[in-house]
């Protein structure tokens, strides 16, 4: 039986701090939408990660 996590959440990006109130994962905060976006192509490149958009302000980088 194979229990390793498969999916895991490498990072959350967000422009808004009251979104995220407690996380495992590191939190990047940016000063707007522009840099948000920015901010989590360049980590998804690093990790090799997938960018994700919650539709809450928030963008989380996910490995599959």
């Amino acid at each position: 039986m194979d229990t390793a996590f498969k999916e895991t959440i490498l990072a959350i990006v967000t422009t808004e701090k009251e979104r995220v109130i407690h996380s495992s994962a590191p939190v990047f905060y940016a000063c707007n939408e522009e840099e948000k976006e920015r901010v989590a192509m360049m980590l998804a490149g690093i990790t090799l990660g997938m960018v994700h958009d919650l539709s809450n302000g928030c963008l989380i980088i996910m490995r599959h």
